[in-house]
C-alpha cells in the first residue's frame, strides 16, 4: 500500500525528491545529522591542537630618519621615527640601541643621542604595536675623531732670544694629516681685519718665535684634520729682562796732527770722542817750530756745539836760547762724574749703554769736537813791500789726550 508525502514526513523520514527516480533516504530519525556534527568537531579539534598552526599577528612598519649622519666627537644626532605605522592597533614602544653600549625606550618616535668617541655606529630601532607585532630598522652614524693637540713652550725666555713653540706631538686618532694655524701675537692685527686673534702668522707644526721686548706675549694655535674636527688652545710666553754687571774702565785717546800754515790761513779737524764712553777730561798742546826770529802767533780753538762749549788759546813763549818753543795749551777736567760699577737690568745691552751714556747731567762733551788752528802772524815780515817774505808761515804739531770711561757689560744668569 502506498503512503502519501505527508504520511512519510510524519514518521520522521526525509527524502530527496528527484524527478523519474525513487526516493533516496538522507537521514533517519535525526541520528545521521548528529553523527556529521560530531565528526566536524573532531576535525577542528585536531587542527587546533597544533598539527596545523595559523599566525594572525600583524607587524608595524618602522621608518627612521637620522640626521646628521656625519658628526664630530661630542656632537649630537637626532633620530626621528614618527612616520612609523602601527598597521594594526597602536604603536606602544620605540626601543633604541645606539651602538655605543647605550639604549633607550620611548613612547614617541623621537629622540637624540650624543657620541663621545669617534667611530662608525649602527643605530638599531625596534618598533612594537599593541597586537604584539614588531619591526626593526637601522641607520649608520659616522663620528669623526677630534685631533689631539700637544703644545710645549719654554717656561721663560730672555728678551732678544727666540722661543721654540712645538706642536709636533699633536696627532689625529684616525691618522689624518693635521693643519696648523698660529696667531703668534694677539697685540697685533697682521691681516688688518679688526680682529687681533684670527691672524695666520705660521702654518708649520713648530715655530721659532723671536722676541724683542720683555713682558707677556699671548697667542693661539688651531689644529684641524681637514674634515671639520678642530682643537684650539691659547698660550702665554713670559719674556724676562736681561741682567748685566757693569764695570767702568778708564781709557785714554791720544790724537796728533801736524802741518804747515801760511800767515792768514787755518786748519780744521772734527772728532767725536764720546760715542762709546763718558768724557772725563782732555788736554791739548799746539807747538810751533822754533825759529831764530820773532815767534809766530797762532791760535788753537775747540768748539763743542752740542755742549755749548768754546775755548781759544794763543801760542806763547818761545826762546831759542832756552830751547823753548812757542806753545798754546788747553785742558778741561771733571767734564762728567765718574761712573759707578753695578748691576743693571734691561732687554738689551744697548739699552743700558744708552741709559748710562745719555743720562742727563752725565753727557757733557757729547757730540762733535771742532778743532781749529789759526795762523794770525808769521814773523818777520819783508822789510820792503814787494820783497819775498822771509817767514810766510810755520810748521806746527797738535797733540790731544782725551780721558774717558767706557762701561763694560757682562751678562749674568739669574
Amino acid at each position: 500500500m502506498k503512503q502519501s508525502f505527508f504520511d512519510a514526513k510524519r514518521e520522521g523520514i526525509m527524502h530527496t525528491i528527484r524527478r523519474g527516480k525513487s526516493f533516496q533516504p538522507i537521514m533517519r530519525g535525526g541520528k545521521g545529522l548528529k553523527s556529521v556534527f560530531l565528526s566536524t568537531l573532531m576535525v577542528m579539534s585536531v587542527l587546533l591542537s597544533g598539527c596545523v598552526a595559523f599566525d594572525s599577528t600583524v607587524n608595524p612598519r618602522a621608518v627612521l630618519q637620522a640626521y646628521p649622519l656625519y658628526i664630530q666627537e661630542g656632537e649630537t644626532i637626532t633620530l626621528d621615527a614618527r612616520d612609523s605605522e602601527a598597521v594594526e592597533g597602536v604603536i606602544t614602544d620605540f626601543e633604541w640601541d645606539f651602538g655605543d653600549g647605550k639604549t633607550a625606550k620611548t613612547v614617541i618616535g623621537f629622540t637624540s643621542h650624543t657620541y663621545e668617541k669617534f667611530g662608525v655606529y649602527t643605530v638599531k630601532l625596534t618598533v612594537k604595536n599593541s597586537g604584539g607585532g614588531e619591526d626593526k630598522i637601522t641607520a649608520n652614524i659616522v663620528v669623526n675623531g677630534a685631533p689631539v693637540l700637544n703644545l710645549t713652550i719654554p717656561d721663560k725666555v730672555k728678551a732678544g732670544e727666540s722661543a721654540l713653540l712645538d706642536a709636533s706631538g699633536s696627532f689625529d686618532p684616525e691618522g689624518k694629516d693635521l693643519l696648523f694655524s698660529w696667531d703668534l701675537d694677539w697685540s697685533e692685527d697682521s691681516n688688518n681685519d679688526g680682529d687681533n686673534r684670527n691672524d695666520v702668522d705660521a702654518i708649520t707644526s713648530t715655530v721659532l718665535l723671536p722676541t724683542n721686548k720683555s713682558g707677556t706675549k699671548r697667542g693661539s694655535l688651531m689644529i684641524s684634520d681637514g674634515d671639520g674636527a678642530e682643537q684650539y688652545t691659547s698660550f702665554e710666553l713670559e719674556i724676562s729682562t736681561r741682567t748685566f754687571e757693569v764695570e767702568w774702565k778708564t781709557q785714554q785717546l791720544k790724537l796728533s796732527w801736524d802741518g804747515y800754515l801760511d800767515q792768514g790761513t787755518s786748519w780744521e779737524e772734527i772728532i767725536n770722542p764720546g760715542l762709546d764712553g763718558r768724557l772725563i777730561s782732555f788736554s791739548a798742546v799746539l807747538e810751533l817750530q822754533q825759529e831764530l826770529g820773532p815767534q809766530d802767533n797762532f791760535t788753537l780753538q775747540l768748539e763743542i756745539p752740542d755742549d755749548g762749549y768754546r775755548k781759544s788759546v794763543k801760542t806763547e813763549g818761545g826762546n831759542i836760547t832756552a830751547n823753548e818753543t812757542s806753545k798754546a795749551e788747553m785742558d778741561r777736567f771733571a767734564i762728567n762724574p765718574l761712573g759707578e760699577d753695578g748691576t743693571y737690568t734691561a732687554d738689551f745691552a744697548e739699552d743700558i749703554l744708552q741709559q748710562l751714556l745719555q743720562k742727563p747731567g752725565y753727557r757733557n762733551g757729547q757730540g762733535e769736537w771742532l778743532w781749529t788752528i789759526f795762523a794770525q802772524q808769521a814773523d818777520p815780515d819783508p822789510l820792503f813791500e814787494g820783497l819775498p817774505d822771509p817767514d810766510p808761515g810755520n810748521d806746527w804739531t797738535l797733540e790731544v789726550i782725551i780721558e774717558l770711561q767706557v762701561p763694560v757689560l757682562t751678562e749674568v744668569a739669574v
